[in-house]
Parts: C-alpha cells; sequence; structure tokens
C-alpha cells in the first residue's frame, strides 16, 4: 500500500515540480543545476510523508502542495552541501555525479543557495495558505533547518569525526540532522489538515521516532545494503572513522534499538486516535527500506 501511495505521489510531484521550476526567471545555468538535483532520483520521502499526515485529517490536498514543494528544496539544498568537498566530498549521490561533480563547486553552492531561499518564496506567495499558516510554516521550517536544527545535525556530525559517540551524542546529531525536517514534514502536514494540539504532540512523537528509525535504517545499509540498489558505495562510515549506530551498538544492537523504535511510533499513532493505515505502514517501510 505504502509503496503504491508513493510511487503515485511521485509522479504527481514530479510533474508539478517541473512546471513549477520552469517558471522562474533564473540564469540557464542555475536553472540547470538545481533542476539536476532536484530531479536527481530521490524517493521524496519528505514531501510524501507531509501530505500523508496532512490526508490523516482532510482531503483539501491543494493546500499541502506547496508546503511539500518548499520542503523539498531545502532537503535538496542540504544534499547539494553536505556532498561538498568541505564537508562530505562525495562524488556520486543516488547514482549519479553530485552537482558540484556534474558541474563546479562554486554552480553548486550558489544552486543550493538558491534552493533554500526559493523554499520560503513558494511558502510565501502560496494562493491556498492563509496568513497565519504562512507564518507557521516558516517559522518551523526555519527552525527545522537552520542552527536549532539540521545545521546544528550537520557541524555535530562533522565534529565528531574520528572519535567515538555515545549513544546520546548520535541520537542528538540524527534528531537534528535528519530527524527535524522529518517532524517537520509530520507536524506541518497533520497542522495544515486540522490535527488538534493534542494530536499534535503526539505526532510529533511519532515524527521524532520515524527520523531515528529512518537514520538508524541507513547505518545499517551502509554496513549491509547493496550498492547498485543504493546507487552509493557502502562502508563509507567505517571508511571515514564515523560513529553509526551499528559501530555503537553492534549490527543486532542498531536493529533491536530500531525495532523498539517502531514500536513506539505506532504506539504514539495510536494515542493519537489516528485513523489512517498509511502513517502505521510508513513505520515498517522506512524501518524496512533497502534504499
Amino acid at each position: 500500500m505504502v509503496s503504491q501511495y508513493i510511487n503515485r505521489k511521485q509522479k504527481l510531484f514530479n510533474h508539478e515540480l517541473t512546471t513549477r521550476l520552469n517558471t522562474y526567471e533564473v540564469p540557464a545555468k542555475l536553472k540547470e543545476a538545481m533542476y539536476y538535483s532536484l530531479d536527481a532520483g530521490g524517493k521524496r520521502l519528505r514531501p510524501i510523508l507531509m501530505m500523508a499526515a496532512f490526508e490523516a485529517y482532510s482531503n483539501e490536498d491543494e493546500k499541502v502542495h506547496d508546503p511539500a514543494f518548499a520542503l523539498e528544496m531545502v532537503h535538496t539544498y542540504s544534499l547539494i552541501h553536505d556532498d561538498l568537498p568541505a564537508m562530505d566530498n562525495d562524488d556520486y549521490r543516488r547514482g549519479k555525479p553530485t552537482s558540484h561533480k556534474k558541474f563546479d563547486e562554486a554552480t553548486a553552492i550558489l544552486a543550493g543557495d538558491a534552493l533554500l531561499t526559493t523554499a520560503f518564496q513558494v511558502i510565501n506567495t502560496s494562493a491556498f495558505l492563509t496568513a497565519e499558516e504562512k507564518v507557521f510554516l516558516s517559522r518551523e521550517l526555519s527552525q527545522a533547518a537552520g542552527p536549532e536544527g539540521m545545521v546544528a545535525g550537520q557541524i555535530l556530525d562533522l565534529n565528531a569525526e574520528n572519535r567515538s559517540l555515545s549513544l546520546d551524542e548520535i541520537n542528538q546529531i540524527h534528531l537534528l540532522k535528519t530527524g527535524k525536517l522529518i517532524r517537520f514534514a509530520i507536524r506541518s502536514g497533520a497542522y495544515l489538515g486540522g490535527a488538534t494540539p493534542p494530536q499534535l504532540e503526539l505526532i510529533d512523537e511519532y515524527a521524532t521516532y520515524l527520523g531515528l528509525i529512518f537514520q538508524i535504517q541507513d547505518d545499517i545499509l551502509d554496513v549491509i545494503g547493496n550498492e547498485q540498489i543504493l546507487g552509493k558505495p557502502i562502508g563509507s562510515d567505517e571508511k571515514s572513522k564515523k560513529s553509526t549506530y551499528p559501530s555503537i551498538l553492534g549490527l543486532e544492537g542498531a536493529k533491536k534499538n530500531k525495532e523498539d523504535l517502531m514500536n513506539k511510533a505506532i504506539e504514539a499513532l495510536t494515542q493519537a486516535k489516528v485513523d489512517n493505515d498509511l502513517l502505521y505502514d510508513f513505520v515498517a517501510f522506512l524501518g524496512n527500506r533497502d534504499r
């Protein structure tokens, strides 16, 4: 069910994203670089999670499209910058040359900058959002992506290279680096759909667990994944001497931790009285994914 939902939403999202990008008056090379990374075979997980959370509470799906586009732009900007030589120094992303390899480093930086800033333009010019909703989304997205969220997680991750971390330390890194945008996706979708404040608190719990589940499975796949399916080499974490869930807990310990969090995510949804099988199914889907 989740796979079919994702495939359907991916097709819709990709078509609308291409159409939207073509409306901007952007220098040709910059637009090409922006589109190259946006179209690099991403799963569109975060915007699709936003849509699924929205649909748990409402059927008026046009309202969620602009925030979903904005979120994917911010996520893509972060990937472009993460791949740069000064950061993770990766040559490939999803089986394709990274932006700075395809173009050049300066163009990659500017493409990331352009996507980040355009994201807030998309939210604040949306015809489907109220002024209050625009303020909520702008505040939440800037916090999730900024120095209290994803950027904080990135610098903590960089500073953690070549040293051993505790479980609490690695949880903190990934709650910020990966988890904050996933939490934004789910929290914002539920908010726009009309979830009550008590429901939003429980949805927050669910989203927090889901972000950690996603990262633990990422670390597990770097040990036992299939390079052809992943589109990138496995074993890169070990080569760069990064602390990961398998390196701290062992492979079986990481799997057990992931399963515990999956159970907690399901419990949070149950307490929130979410009548939507998709959000439940996403727990197993993300916890058992192979890419």
